[in-house]
């Protein structure tokens, strides 16, 4: 058993590097999000197109519990997806354990990717993450959190237990468990440190007077060499 605790803990103290790496990765895509949408969430403002009634719509929303297709969300949830594949182009052998890690890997990052996106948007943060204030997020919630996440972490736990309950291999459910627990305490981290950019966030939107007119010039300067070329 000490033998057995000991290859786990060497095991973690490699994956450490590699959840980081991941949880910046979420923060990254959510920093992006919050700049691209502000307080509109779910592409509501974006030049995209929007679907509800198509059947390919109708099983996005029976997957992702109501929530409309989009042109901007068909996209994002695309690309982090194949940029997880990334290590093929470079050599890196595919397997079907591969294939489960990845994907047991990008349930949670999808979920936490999002959740970030609410801890550190200044219109929402934790305070406002609730059943009511996020219309896209009006399905069920188990406390406060929907059960999107909920389905996300279960779904991962269970397909990693795949390898375990057929061929004995208890590595990829305690890699999955152990991402878990490092994601939350991560989240949790980054919630202390919310506020910080939040303000930072508010600060450089309140341009100071003299950066209007550059901007003003600017745009206007770039619509001229535009005109000049057509």
């Amino acid at each position: 058993m000490l033998d057995i605790v000991n290859a786990y803990l060497e095991e973690l103290f490699i994956l450490l590097p590699r959840f980081s790496l991941l949880f910046i990765y979420a923060l990254l895509f959510a920093l992006v999000e919050i700049e691209i949408e502000g307080k509109n969430g779910w592409a509501a403002n974006l030049p995209t197109w929007f679907r509800r009634t198509p059947w390919y719509a109708r099983i996005f929303a029976f997957v992702l519990s109501g929530k409309p297709l989009t042109g901007y969300h068909m996209v994002m949830f695309l690309i982090p997806f194949f940029s997880f594949h990334l290590g093929l182009a470079f050599g890196q052998s595919w397997s079907w354990g591969f294939e489960i890690r990845v994907v047991t890997t990008y349930l949670v990052w999808n979920a936490t990717w999002d959740f970030l996106w609410f801890l550190l948007n200044p219109h929402y943060g934790w305070s406002r993450f609730h059943k009511g204030m996020i219309w896209w997020h009006n399905g069920i919630w188990l406390g406060r959190l929907p059960i999107d996440y909920i389905v996300a972490l279960g779904a991962s736990v269970l397909l990693a237990a795949i390898p375990w309950l057929i061929f004995k291999n208890i590595s990829y459910i305690l890699y999955q468990v152990s991402y878990i627990i490092f994601t939350v305490a991560a989240i949790i981290l980054i919630g202390y440190f919310a506020p910080l950019y939040q303000r930072w966030y508010h600060y450089m939107r309140s341009a100071p007077k003299n950066e209007v007119p550059l901007r003003q010039e600017s745009l206007a300067r770039g619509r001229k060499e535009v005109s000049k070329t057509r």
